[in-house]
């Protein structure tokens, strides 16, 4: 009998999103009151100019024609706009940008527009598992670069053996990181420019949480570095920043021989971004760089604050990172035993049937992941303080 599955499926990845939607599903029909942690979803809308932008452009009878697949002048012009406003950084949006349905498509394809199976990538551990779903789609081998909290979840480049630096043909990295929360300096971003073009390798750089950073802290491009252009690409989303996660809208920036790649493998295999969200994307970049739109990364410091705090007066003390939607989180000390041992995955899955809240296990980003779980803040400040309240009795096995 022959299959109609593509072994490929089975390296794309962790299935743990889908496990825990099963968990979810069978909570929810046990009749708990599920307070959803798990995905990176904001929770409210995009702003108000922005929505009407997109419901008058979706009324045009115009607009219903194939977009085509690199992007509008408009669009790419105002993000090229965005990113001298917000970083200085000033690129030609014919060239050196392309538009995508969101990061995740970027993300998801880039190795095919970059790579040949058999070259390697470096990848960080923990990561969006994203990185690694993209690669095995494109039979490109994975490096994994371990982050661990002793060098605040940075990679060691020094300890990446100069064979597989010749074998190397691109580094993914992600400051704010998801699911870590960590950030980086641009004097961090300056020994990665000078790594990858001591190598000749191209640096993809994820900077999807640049606008969600908290206590003063800005979170810089890559391409602010003096000639990083020439060796890097960076990823940027309206997702996050401007609430628009369903209407599926980023764009690639950078190095123009990665990018062109990028735009002739998306004009083989997509149209591109509906023109209504494009209208709403630039809407949304437009009211950024003249001040006049919400700023989201208040409303995630407050959720922050108040889960940090919730959480300890419960006994389970995390640290308060300076940027993203999410907490990464240490296994708390359990009070209770079960007949196996405690594991990220274990905890989330009883976190989940007992309390009802959801959570992801760290493991779902790579190994450096277990022993920890990923906590998003997406829900009200009252339901994040409900969610404290059940993880402690969960804790104590009340």
């Amino acid at each position: 009998m022959k299959s109609w599955r593509a072994g490929r499926l089975s390296r794309l990845g962790s299935s743990i999103f889908a496990e825990v939607a099963e968990w979810k599903r069978r909570a929810a029909a046990n009749g708990l009151d599920v307070i959803d942690l798990s995905i990176g979803s904001p929770d409210l809308p995009p702003s108000a100019a922005v929505r009407e932008t997109l419901s008058r452009a979706a009324l045009r009878e115009d607009a219903y024609g194939y977009p085509g697949s690199k992007g509008t002048p408009g669009f790419l012009g105002e993000a090229a706009e965005w990113l001298a406003f917000r970083f200085g950084v000033r690129l030609d949006p014919e060239r050196e940008l392309v538009s995508l349905m969101g990061s995740q498509d970027g993300l998801g394809h880039l190795a095919l527009a970059l790579c040949d199976p058999g070259d390697v990538a470096l990848l960080p551990d923990p990561g969006y598992p994203v990185y690694a779903a993209g690669l095995a789609l494109a039979g490109v081998e994975p490096h994994l670069m371990p982050l661990r909290a002793a060098n605040g979840y940075l990679p060691d480049f020094d300890a990446i053996p100069d064979e597989v630096w010749q074998r190397t043909k691109c580094m993914l990295l992600n400051y704010p990181s998801n699911p870590l929360s960590a950030v980086a300096d641009l004097a961090f971003f300056e020994r990665a420019v000078a790594a990858a073009k001591r190598h000749g390798v191209l640096i993809v750089h994820d900077l999807a949480y640049s606008e969600m950073a908290f206590d003063g802290y800005r979170p810089p491009s890559i391409l602010q570095v003096a000639g990083a252009v020439d060796t890097a690409v960076e990823f940027h989303s309206l997702s996050k920043s401007f609430n628009l996660a369903g209407a599926r809208i980023g764009f690639l920036a950078g190095n123009r021989e990665a990018v062109a790649a990028m735009r002739e493998l998306k004009a083989n295999i997509d149209y591109g971004v509906f023109l209504p969200v494009q209208e709403a994307g630039i809407a949304a970049l437009r009211e950024d760089r003249l001040g006049t739109g919400p700023k989201v990364g208040p409303l995630y410091e407050r959720r922050r604050d108040v889960l940090v705090e919730a959480l300890g007066e419960q006994g389970w003390d995390i640290g308060r990172p300076k940027a993203t939607m999410f907490l990464w989180a240490k296994l708390p000390e359990m009070a209770w035993e079960l007949a196996e041992p405690w594991n990220s995955r274990r905890i989330a899955r009883e976190m989940l049937e007992r309390a009802g809240v959801a959570v992801i296990p760290g493991d779902a980003f790579g190994a450096e992941g277990e022993g920890y779980v990923r906590i998003a803040l997406v829900e009200s400040e009252a339901r994040l303080r409900a969610s404290a309240a059940r993880i402690g009795a969960f804790i104590r096995g009340e």
